[in-house]
């Protein structure tokens, strides 16, 4: 049974419903990866995989969109949890955050890395503002975000940087921030459906087996415009066994969810939520060193085998990027 309600959209009936869903076991595994949107694909690599350290670890294309180039960083080998990734549309214009959209990632890092990460920053022209023990400031594109010290539990996923300390580099994904009318009204499809754990005054945590991550709703400052800058949706990671059940539950609580559709690197399910995010559900495997050598990850275009035949048109026309790694590693500096 569902009731259509004003605050939250689709809402579970727990005596209906719920029984639908099947196997109350089942719990995602916490965040997979967040896509973005950047207007210059150089730009975007100099800023996540050299000033903040991140390993670039796919260089590949939108299998929706092929002629625009999608990038991946995260930790060393791109592990779920630590995944940042970027659709490039050349010279598009900035977007603004707003109503139905996420306006904040939030990057964990040591208590102690702090200081030197204020310093990073603004050495770099991206001075942050400290408060509270987290460094706000912005990317290239005007996407906002936050580094927060990560002291409650969450295994780090480090990448690997000449000048980045390994006891002070970003640790993972810790959280993210959206606005949403009735932020503080609990969302009942995070909570019955995904297994999210309601905090109160619109902060919830996501718990898989290893990791976690925290989901916040503040209330809405504007009205949003897609574009450089702005999120394009947030993946949540399933264990493999677990996706088509995922998609089953998801259909049964009323949510207008896709095929599961092959990304080559995870498969992928995607559905809108009733405050207008676009989530999806992935699957932990294959993984990024499906289709390369793990450690030259990120460092040749790979196209998704689904474009297979566009591969000598693509290295015409899309414009080379440097991977900073990979420019250290031929300069015999690492």
């Amino acid at each position: 049974m569902l009731a259509r309600a004003s605050t939250t959209g689709y809402i579970c009936s727990r005596n209906d419903l719920c029984t639908a869903r099947g196997d109350d076991a089942m719990k995602l595994e916490g965040l997979h990866h967040i896509t973005m949107i950047t207007a210059d694909a150089q730009r975007n690599v100099d800023f996540y995989a050299d000033v903040l350290g991140l390993r670039l670890v796919k260089t590949t294309v939108n299998f929706d969109d092929p002629g625009a180039y999608h990038l991946y960083f995260g930790d060393e080998r791109g592990a779920p949890g630590s995944i940042l990734t970027f659709f490039e549309y050349a010279g598009a214009e900035r977007g603004r955050a707003g109503l139905g959209m996420i306006h904040t990632v939030q990057l964990g890092v040591p208590a102690e890395a702090l200081d030197l990460w204020e310093a990073r920053l603004a050495a770099a022209g991206h001075p942050a503002v400290r408060e509270d023990g987290v460094l706000r400031f912005e990317d290239p594109d005007g996407l906002g975000l936050e580094l927060v010290v990560a002291d409650d539990g969450n295994p780090p996923l480090r990448a690997e940087h000449p000048e980045i300390p390994a006891a002070s580099a970003i640790t993972g994904v810790e959280g993210v921030r959206a606005f949403s009318e009735y932020a503080y009204v609990e969302e009942r499809l995070l909570t019955d459906t995904l297994g999210f754990t309601y905090l109160g005054d619109g902060r919830y945590r996501l718990d898989g087996e290893e990791r976690h991550v925290h989901w916040t709703f503040d209330p809405p400052t504007t009205n949003g415009r897609p574009g450089a800058g702005t999120v394009h949706h947030i993946a949540w990671a399933s264990q493999d066994a677990d996706h088509v059940a995922w998609r089953d539950r998801i259909a049964a609580a009323g949510g207008l969810v896709t095929d599961v559709i092959d990304r080559d690197y995870f498969d992928a399910i995607y559905f809108r939520t009733p405050r207008g995010i676009l989530f999806e559900i992935a699957t932990m495997s294959p993984g990024f060193a499906v289709d390369e050598d793990p450690d030259r990850l990120g460092e040749e275009l790979r196209v998704p085998a689904i474009h297979a035949h566009l591969r000598e048109c693509l290295e015409r026309t899309l414009t080379p990027i440097a991977n900073p790694r990979a420019v250290r590693r031929a300069a015999g500096t690492r």
